[in-house]
């Protein structure tokens, strides 16, 4: 489990899919990219989704992920992608009151169970006293790290 901050911005894609049935039906699909500016990101999403999709395909919004960082998993199960919303809890010292602030992350799993689980793994390795108050599956297809190298995506035994 790995966490990664960057500015997340959040694609929206539509192109015709060829479905099981062989029929092709129109989709909408949304992704997640790394990237410095909605033009970068543009760029990076067109990118990325020509080496998946055959045929034209059009970007039909991309808007800033609302996600504080994101927790990838190494699991070959972990094929979901989950919003967790976090409250970090603190004492404030002039009322000694205590006060929760809001911070949403993507979590990389196979289920729900094991993104509690992630978000546990992830922030038990931290000082803060943190309470998950959701979590919920997205419509996320994937996520695409800015500098993932696509090389990574092969075997060792294939990799020079």
């Amino acid at each position: 489990m790995r966490s990664r901050t960057a500015t997340w911005f959040e694609c929206k894609i539509a192109y015709e899919k060829v479905m099981e049935d062989g029929l092709q039906k129109k989709v909408t699909e949304n992704y997640v990219v790394d990237a410095l500016s909605f033009t970068e990101a543009e760029k990076r999403i067109m990118e990325e989704m020509s080496s998946y999709i055959s045929g034209e395909f059009t970007v039909k919004d991309i808007k800033i992920a609302p996600y504080g960082e994101i927790f990838f998993s190494d699991e070959e199960m972990a094929d979901r992608w989950y919003k967790c919303k976090l409250q970090f809890i603190t004492i404030d010292e002039k009322t000694e009151k205590e006060k929760r602030s809001n911070v949403n992350y993507l979590v990389q799993a196979g289920t729900l169970n094991g993104a509690v689980k992630n978000v546990d793994e992830v922030m038990g390795g931290t000082m803060i006293d943190y309470v998950i108050a959701s979590v919920a599956e997205t419509t996320l297809m994937d996520v695409f790290e800015y500098g993932k190298n696509k090389q990574d995506d092969k075997p060792e035994y294939e990799q020079q």
